[in-house]
């Protein structure tokens, strides 16, 4: 699978972690440190999904998110919050802002691939 994925994370240790796992499962990994990189690379690279944390400087990942989903041209890209941010209301902007899922620290990379794969299936596209 050469799905190119995007990470998002203002934190370098966390950006590694997600950038070696998903590349030991094959995916091709693009990676941001903060909001505005994020939608910059998104538009300019349209990754196959984006993993995107919450709390970022510049643009925060719900900002992001809500950008990412409504331009055209990037509308279609699943958005996986990943984020420490747990409390229900959280969650609830997140489906506001229309990510396809959301997932909180502390996380299992192998958990995490396997949400990523399930959105990248094409079985699973309807």
């Amino acid at each position: 699978m050469n799905a190119k994925i995007l990470v998002v994370d203002d934190e370098l240790y966390i950006r590694n972690i997600l950038d070696f796992a998903l590349e030991s499962e094959g995916f091709e990994v693009i990676t941001a440190a903060d909001g505005e990189q994020a939608l910059q690379k998104a538009l300019s690279q349209v990754p196959d999904l984006i993993v995107l944390d919450v709390m970022m400087p510049k643009l925060d990942g719900f900002e992001v998110c809500r950008a990412v989903k409504a331009k055209e041209e990037t509308r279609h890209i699943p958005v996986i919050l990943l984020t420490a941010r747990d409390k229900e209301a959280d969650r609830r902007r997140g489906e506001e802002v229309k990510c396809d899922a959301y997932l909180t620290k502390p996380f299992s990379p192998n958990k995490l691939a396997e949400v990523v794969r399930s959105f990248l299936d094409p079985a699973r596209q309807v």
